[in-house]
């Protein structure tokens, strides 16, 4: 079957992981969003036009992350890739723990089932595993793919998750600076190995942070309190890891946002948000940008456009 003439519009959530202890396994979805557009061509090879973040910086060709995602889905299907053209409009910030790769893999890979749809059925765990065979690890691409709080984890069988619903009452800040963070960077100041203590502290704090997240918010300042990877990272992002301190000292659930440098608050009222958004503008020399947001519940969506007539 053809699919020249065949267009998709793709909207895919920011997602912040780890949430203070749930390391790689914890991740939420946030209401900001990347979109867009994918048409099939008569002509081999792929163009990509970007509008917002990353116009001018990524790749325009093959070599973009989201053509070698949309490829990659095409490879694990058997299926023979199409000439594309792409139209990225960008919100979410590059290099900031905001997710901003797996939100390029998760698009590429929904541009990849609504361009298929009739010819191959990609369920939702194929569409998590082709995501994670591409971003390393599921923390990100699950809460981007399906919306809400999810838990994910991986088996023999390759990565699985559960979606939960957030309570109402939990209202996300994160706050960005203008300075960015490898994620390669932050893993490799981890350790091999973590004291017994602070093994059972983790499983404690993350526990509760379920809890904390999805009945009982106001349980939130004690479950975000982490001993594995936080303070392992602190050196490489100081002003984000003293205004940690000061947040928390004064009763904020902070955090920091995935691999850093963006700091995540999770507020149990919007009045604690603009309270938190003061205390970081009176105690930073450097301009820290305030995203009030609210969880995104849907993930990653796509829409087929019907086929223009020759």
């Amino acid at each position: 079957m053809s699919l020249a003439g065949r267009s998709v519009t793709v909207k895919v959530p920011a997602t912040t992981a780890n949430l203070g202890p749930g390391f790689d396994t914890l991740g939420l979805a946030l209401a900001l969003y990347d979109e867009l557009t994918v048409t099939v061509r008569e002509q081999p090879g792929a163009t990509v036009q970007v509008t917002g973040v990353g116009e001018g910086e990524v790749p325009t060709d093959e070599s973009n992350l989201v053509v070698r995602a949309i490829a990659h889905a095409f490879a694990a299907y058997d299926q023979p890739m199409p000439g594309l053209d792409l139209v990225a409009h960008n919100v979410i910030p590059h290099g900031r723990g905001l997710g901003s790769s797996g939100a390029a893999i998760v698009s590429g890979i929904m541009a990849a089932k609504g361009l298929l749809d009739g010819i191959v059925d990609i369920d939702a765990l194929g569409l998590l595993a082709l995501a994670t065979e591409m971003e390393g690890h599921p923390d990100n691409v699950a809460p981007c793919l399906f919306g809400g709080l999810t838990i994910a984890w991986v088996t023999e069988d390759g990565p699985q998750f559960k979606k939960l619903i957030v309570h109402r009452g939990v209202s996300p800040l994160v706050l960005v600076p203008q300075a960015t963070m490898s994620t390669a960077l932050a893993r490799s100041l981890q350790p091999e190995s973590v004291p017994h203590a602070d093994a059972i502290f983790n499983v404690s704090r993350s526990t509760l942070l379920i809890a904390a997240l999805i009945q009982s918010p106001e349980l939130l300042l004690a479950a975000t309190e982490d001993r594995l990877h936080q303070n392992y990272r602190a050196e490489a992002m100081p002003d984000t890891s003293r205004l940690i301190g000061l947040l928390r000292e004064q009763g904020f659930p902070a955090v920091v946002s995935g691999a850093g440098p963006s700091i995540l608050v999770l507020c149990s009222d919007p009045a604690q948000r603009l309270a938190a958004v003061e205390l970081v503008e009176s105690e930073s020399a450097a301009p820290w940008k305030s995203l009030v947001l609210a969880v995104d519940f849907k993930g990653a969506t796509v829409v087929t456009h019907p086929v223009e007539a020759a």
